[in-house]
């Protein structure tokens, strides 16, 4: 298996990952143009489309050994997910349907699709999949902790491995020795401020109070959100899930800051030097929505493995 194509593609985090493993990116597409711009500049040599996928003309798509995709997982995830019935998020997850209309044209010999846990929880996930079955795949779903797989950050995603196989195909996965936050974290860069100062929330201070308590001078925090209660966590274990918002602060001493976009990139495990927009809040939106680089490389190398 030595060429992909890949929907939903983003930043490039899949494609990045399937690169590593030694698979050529022939296609790639997502509807953002902002989104096709930045895998353009990171994988010029990948043909490019800016469309909505629903529309696609899958004749047009070049013949892949493998499918990558990873369909909107907003409508689905327990964060921002909303009951059916609510247009945006039902559109959101009918993305899903462009994996079954692309494999009855171009029957990839395997689909890597990632996704939330919760995407199994589906109402229409039993359609989706007889519409997968009918097409010839077998479905193996792996739920997987990108930190198991060398990212420095605790994140739960589903991989849908499918297969024209007689049996579904159950990867063997590494282990990782997990990577902590102080890998990406840089003290001597970002824009700090005093932790002590006037209109502080009460709730960050008890954060930074418990935070100390617990770990030291030195530690992170969700400064957004509740992802760690009111502890923190310390730099020596992998970050929390990194998401499409600024959520993390980091603590030194009687200062804080958020992660910068440069940090937000390397605890998704994208390499130095990857191309990103300058603005913080696309950066981070981009990075956040991606697949670890890291995590879809060891995916993409055990299935190789097995095929």
């Amino acid at each position: 298996m030595t060429t992909a194509f890949d929907l939903f593609a983003g930043i490039g985090g899949t494609s990045e990952g399937a690169s590593d493993a030694g698979v050529q990116i022939l296609w790639a597409a997502n509807h953002w143009p902002e989104a096709v711009k930045w895998h353009s500049a990171n994988h010029p040599e990948t043909q490019h489309a800016c469309q909505d996928l629903h529309q696609a003309d899958w004749s047009q798509v070049p013949r892949c050994d493998i499918g990558l995709a990873s369909p909107c997982c907003q409508g689905h995830t327990k964060a921002r997910g909303k009951d059916s019935g609510n247009p945006k998020h039902d559109a959101s997850r009918s993305t899903a349907w462009s994996v079954v209309s692309a494999s009855e044209v171009l029957r990839p010999e395997a689909w890597v699709i990632e996704n939330v846990p919760e995407f199994l929880s589906w109402p229409l996930y039993p359609s989706w999949a007889d519409g997968m079955r009918r097409l010839g795949y077998q479905i193996a779903p792996h739920i997987v902790d990108c930190a198991d797989l060398g990212a420095p950050q605790h994140r739960v995603r589903l991989f849908l491995i499918c297969t024209r196989s007689s049996a579904p195909l159950n990867l063997v996965l590494p282990r990782r020795e997990h990577v902590p936050a102080s890998s990406f974290i840089d003290f001597e860069s970002g824009r700090w401020s005093d932790i002590e100062k006037p209109g502080r929330a009460a709730s960050t201070l008890i954060r930074v109070k418990n935070g100390r308590e617990a770990f030291g001078d030195r530690f992170i925090m969700p400064y957004y959100g509740s992802g760690s209660g009111l502890t923190g966590r310390c730099l020596s274990r992998p970050i929390g899930t990194i998401t499409t918002r600024d959520r993390w602060a980091v603590v030194d001493g009687s200062k804080m800051r958020m992660l910068n976009a440069d940090e937000v990139m390397r605890a998704m495990t994208f390499p130095q030097g990857y191309k990103r927009p300058t603005s913080h809040r696309l950066a981070v939106h981009m990075a956040g929505n991606a697949v670890p680089p890291k995590a879809a490389c060891e995916i993409i190398r055990a299935l190789k493995a097995a095929a």
